[in-house]
């Protein structure tokens, strides 16, 4: 048994004012107390002036990418020996960031989906997107022409027992030769994978950098929406309709924030090129939160190096420069993202898994604060943790 004693807490909804005491038992919450009662038999951790939150889930990542440039393009060429080696450095720099759920979107020749047990965190997979012949990220595998090949993809993938279809409606940017602002796939294709994968049990999510593939995708009866970004002639396009239409429908948008520098040189050639930029990604973003669309949080961890794994706290800190309260800001990454990936955690409350980070401060107040993780606990198990001895009871 654990308690953990902080001066405050955020559930996965709402803030808690503290005192509080999160006890965790047989790898679940055994009760949220206000306060610091005693708990006999208890392993406590006294974490002083900070937060207990649930721990955060990043719903986009790349964990076969290294985080450097051009990551996608080198996948190829990478042994299974060095492919293991960059999963695990993503994973702990996401694990560092206060990530124990990773929702990985695309990975080579199954890599990801064949090895998810063996973490310390929980990691969902889609295995390779489903793309168009030589299609964004179509080096991973996932080609697929025509109605029949696509249920084929989609029964591969829920034989090997994915947790999550991705497919990918339009070109994207990592990827020469596609067409970002354009459809890889018609409605009718879009609907066939919907139908599939859900007659399988399967959420399916879709990237959609275009105006027309995001539109598809809705009408099509996605379950999610990665970047949602709306390119048209030459420009971010977001119609009144197409947000009322993404709210009515509950759909799951991530906007794929966060970053630590500038992307090179040809991919901020190729968002001037088509009117797009992180700022007015921001701005899409707040104006999709405050119509009431369902936002969750990820970064596109590891596909270079102003995207690398581990920087949750960036794409939080932007969808609060978005006009977004902080506690829907991290609602984001906790109570919002788990429900998008269908798990029972994601908010501190008895039943639920016993997974909960600390920062120092409080990012109620202060979003930066969830770049000051102190400690990580999975399964009830403490994973890491800076306090000094003398606060470990």
């Amino acid at each position: 048994m654990l308690a953990l004693r902080a001066a405050r807490a955020f559930d996965g909804e709402h803030p808690l004012a503290g005192p509080v005491t999160v006890i965790t038992e047989g790898g679940t919450i055994r009760a949220v107390e206000r306060g610091h009662p005693d708990v006999p038999h208890a392993r406590v951790l006294d974490l002083g002036d900070a937060t207990v939150l649930p721990g955060l889930v990043d719903t986009h990542v790349h964990l076969c990418a290294d985080s450097e440039n051009g990551a996608l393009d080198r996948l190829p060429g990478f042994t299974a020996d060095h492919l293991d080696a960059v999963i695990r450095d993503g994973l702990d720099r996401h694990l560092r960031a206060g990530v124990t759920t990773v929702r990985d979107l695309g990975d080579r020749a199954w890599a990801v989906v064949e090895q998810r047990g063996r973490h310390r965190q929980h990691v969902l997979a889609s295995g390779p997107p489903i793309t168009s012949a030589k299609g964004h990220c179509w080096s991973m595998g996932g080609e697929s022409t025509g109605e029949d090949a696509l249920r084929r993809a989609v029964r591969e993938r829920a034989e090997r027992a994915v947790d999550v279809v991705k497919i990918m409606a339009s070109g994207g940017f990592a990827t020469p030769g596609t067409v970002v602002d354009d459809c890889q796939f018609t409605e009718r294709e879009l609907r066939v994978v919907v139908e599939e994968a859900h007659g399988c049990g399967l959420p399916v999510t879709a990237h959609a950098h275009s105006l027309a593939a995001v539109q598809r995708a809705v009408a099509a009866g996605v379950d999610g929406i990665e970047h949602c970004t709306c390119l048209a002639g030459g420009a971010m396009v977001v119609p009144d309709e197409l947000v009322d239409a993404l709210a009515e429908a509950d759909i799951a948008v991530c906007h794929t924030l966060g970053n630590t520098v500038e992307p090179p040189p040809h991919i901020q050639e190729a968002f001037e090129r088509m009117g797009m930029s992180f700022a007015a990604k921001i701005a899409a973003a707040g104006r999709m939160h405050g119509h009431g669309v369902r936002t969750v949080s990820g970064t596109d961890g590891g596909i270079g190096a102003g995207k690398p794994h581990g920087i949750t706290a960036h794409a939080l800190e932007q969808l609060v420069e978005a006009g977004i309260p902080n506690a829907a800001v991290l609602a984001t990454a906790t109570g919002q993202a788990a429900r998008a990936c269908g798990l029972a955690g994601g908010v501190l409350r008895a039943g639920r898994d016993a997974d909960i980070i600390a920062v120092q401060g409080d990012p109620m107040r202060d979003i930066t604060a969830m770049h000051r993780v102190t400690t990580v606990v999975i399964g009830g198990q403490i994973v890491t943790t800076t306090l000094p001895a003398d606060r470990r009871e």
